[in-house]
């Protein structure tokens, strides 16, 4: 069982989580269960820097889809489920299609989800891009200090309109899937003109990995809990500076290193662990 406390400017609450092998995952705040892990992540939003995370820039567009829904909902929690309403539709009328395609179902039968998907699809990737458009000011300011030159975020993808959809129903069809719509759009992650994706090396997509975090935990509406591993490996003391300064004005971070001497600024509490023991 893992119990955290974590302090909140309006208020203290108190965190159960309890992990067990042959049990599923819960959580408690201040003795009442949460019915999902969804719920926590919206009323105690958590940002996480791992190498593991370095897939949002390097990785592919479904990955950053991914993230980026989910900056969404922690930014807007009103349009938490626009990208769960969208999928779900996606998958009704790709089953719709392969009905067709197998000669159980008419062709109309299909009708209804192109029109809803049609509307999902313009609501998701307005959201999207107003997202975008809100993070990328401070997403390029950060990068600028940390030492990523002109870095920008760019929606690469066009909500379909119905009659495109329509349009390419016999294709649909004979592919069984929906083959245009935000579910298959990507975010461009460049500096400059050098999209970081395929031309970044992995210090510079490190460095935008990390701004996108602490730009984006600049615009949400609570304060997040910001948890930074490995993250000052690859940072100079200049970046190491930077890093402090803009984590001492959020209100809560922990930051795990090898050396304790890599720590930016001075820190409110150390934890050492040596070997497997915290100290």
């Amino acid at each position: 069982m893992l119990t955290l406390d974590v302090e909140r400017r309006s208020a203290r609450h108190r965190i159960k989580m309890t992990f067990a092998t042959s049990e599923a995952k819960t959580a408690e705040v201040d003795g009442a269960r949460l019915p999902s892990a969804e719920t926590l992540r919206r009323e105690f939003p958590t940002l996480v820097f791992t190498p593991d995370r370095l897939a949002v820039v390097k990785g592919g567009p479904a990955v950053r889809r991914a993230y980026f829904d989910r900056s969404l909902a922690r930014r807007h929690p009103n349009h938490s489920a626009a990208s769960q309403d969208y999928s779900a539709v996606l998958a009704q009328r790709n089953a719709a299609l392969r009905r067709v395609q197998l000669g159980l179902t008419p062709r109309s039968t299909v009708d209804p989800w192109t029109a809803r998907i049609a509307d999902l699809a313009r609501e998701l990737v307005a959201l999207r891009v107003a997202m975008l458009d809100t993070i990328a000011v401070p997403f390029a300011s950060v990068a600028a200090d940390l030492g990523l030159p002109d870095a920008r975020l760019a929606y690469e993808g066009q909500a379909p309109e119905l009659a495109d959809l329509e349009g390419r129903l016999d294709l649909d069809i004979a592919r069984g899937v929906t083959g245009i719509g935000p579910h298959l759009h990507d975010v461009r992650i460049a500096s400059g003109t050098r999209d970081l994706r395929s031309f970044g090396s992995q210090g510079e997509q490190r460095l935008a990995l990390l701004a996108l975090l602490l730009a984006e935990a600049e615009l949400l509406p609570s304060p997040p809990l910001l948890l930074l591993d490995d993250v000052l490996s690859e940072l100079d003391g200049r970046r190491r500076g930077v890093l402090a300064e803009r984590v001492a004005a959020m209100e809560q971070t922990v930051i795990t290193t090898t050396h304790r001497s890599m720590l930016p600024g001075e820190p409110t509490q150390v934890v050492e662990v040596s070997p497997g023991q915290a100290l």
